[in-house]
């Protein structure tokens, strides 16, 4: 190198280039995600000009993640995805447990990612991620309005279906018959002989849920008075706070609570003003959380089987990704299970 030649610059590498994800192939090659996707897995087929979009990108790009490099050798993905608001909450837990068990016995692994938010970015973030992998197929919880707009964002071609919530046009979709079910419990308690039933509602995943539309349908039906509902939040400390406020009021001889962990603060709720379950008020619950025959009293309630409802979703999934689809709507009627923490009003029995 002589004076007169200009000395070359060194190249940065302290801070090392983030290796490209399927997320940047779609981008450069001007397709979705779920296309990529496709072309890898060769799980259906793409168009010859999209194939040589995203051919080119792999290229520019020099994408080679191993786990397409798997999937590319043994054939379609064994992997499916579940979309859900919660992890932890009784019902959520349970039917994330039935759909792994489900797939594991089928071969597949699952992923778990939460939707933090029901707004449009935080749910397309999270769609992004998850579609980032090489997924079979999704199963979206609907329980709260942040699985319903999941499910809603999906991008079309990606085998899906949908747990709970209302029926969804065009998603297959496994439920639990909550109105049914809502309905006869309310009915129980009419016949026990209380002039209506006040209703403390969990939040709802869309504008009213199957347990507030059987407790009103029932109410109208026998021709008593629908009072105006009660509204909650999913932590039970929220019930204890509505026991404290309703243990005042006379009006008030029945309760049916949109879950256990509610109805259980509920019952502390009035215990702590000096009321008797069953004695002053009769409170039920919904679900029957594995502590709701351990309660005192032990809780009148409907049995929801969580884990049975996720294994019936990857049923109905797995039919799918085999390409032998059968039912797009399977529904389950939840029982009532009668215990002490409902009885006739003290009037019918003094």
């Amino acid at each position: 190198m002589t004076p007169s030649e200009p000395v070359p610059r060194r190249r940065m590498t302290s801070h090392p280039r983030k290796p490209p994800v399927i997320a940047d192939v779609a981008r450069l090659a001007g397709v979705s995600v779920p296309t990529v996707s496709r072309y890898m897995t060769g799980s259906a087929r793409v168009s010859p000009g999209k194939s040589r979009l995203i051919a080119e990108a792999i290229a520019a790009l020099n994408f080679r993640p191993s786990s397409v490099a798997r999937a590319l050798v043994s054939g379609p993905p064994k992997m499916v995805a579940v979309l859900t608001g919660n992890t932890s909450q009784y019902g959520y837990a349970e039917t994330i447990r039935g759909i792994e068990e489900g797939a594991r016995a089928a071969g597949y692994l699952v992923t778990i990612s939460v939707v933090e938010s029901a707004e449009l970015p935080a749910v397309e973030q999270t769609i992004q991620l998850v579609l980032e992998q090489t997924v079979a197929g999704l199963i979206v919880l609907t329980f709260n309005p942040a699985g319903v707009a999941a499910l809603h964002a999906l991008p079309p071609g990606i085998p899906r279906v949908a747990i709970a919530g209302a029926r969804e046009k065009g998603t297959p979709q496994a439920v639990l018959a909550e109105a049914d079910a809502a309905e006869e419990l309310t009915n129980y308690l009419l016949a026990l002989g209380h002039e209506t039933v006040h209703h403390v509602r969990v939040p709802p995943s869309r504008r009213e849920d199957g347990r507030t539309l059987g407790w009103r349908r029932a109410l109208r039906a026998a021709g008593k008075p629908v009072p105006p509902i009660i509204e909650s939040d999913w932590d039970p400390y929220t019930g204890e706070s509505i026991g404290r406020q309703i243990a005042g009021r006379g009006d008030i001889t029945a309760v049916f609570c949109g879950n256990d962990e509610i109805a259980m603060g509920v019952i502390r709720g009035l215990k702590e003003l000096g009321k008797h379950v069953p004695d002053d008020i009769s409170v039920t619950g919904f679900d029957d959380h594995p502590l709701a025959g351990l309660w005192t009293p032990p809780l009148t309630t409907v049995r929801q089987d969580f884990a049975a409802l996720g294994r019936r979703a990857w049923q109905m999934l797995q039919d799918i990704l085999d390409d032998h689809p059968g039912k797009r709507f399977a529904s389950d009627r939840p029982p009532l299970v009668i215990r002490e923490s409902a009885a006739a009003p003290r009037s019918l029995r003094t």
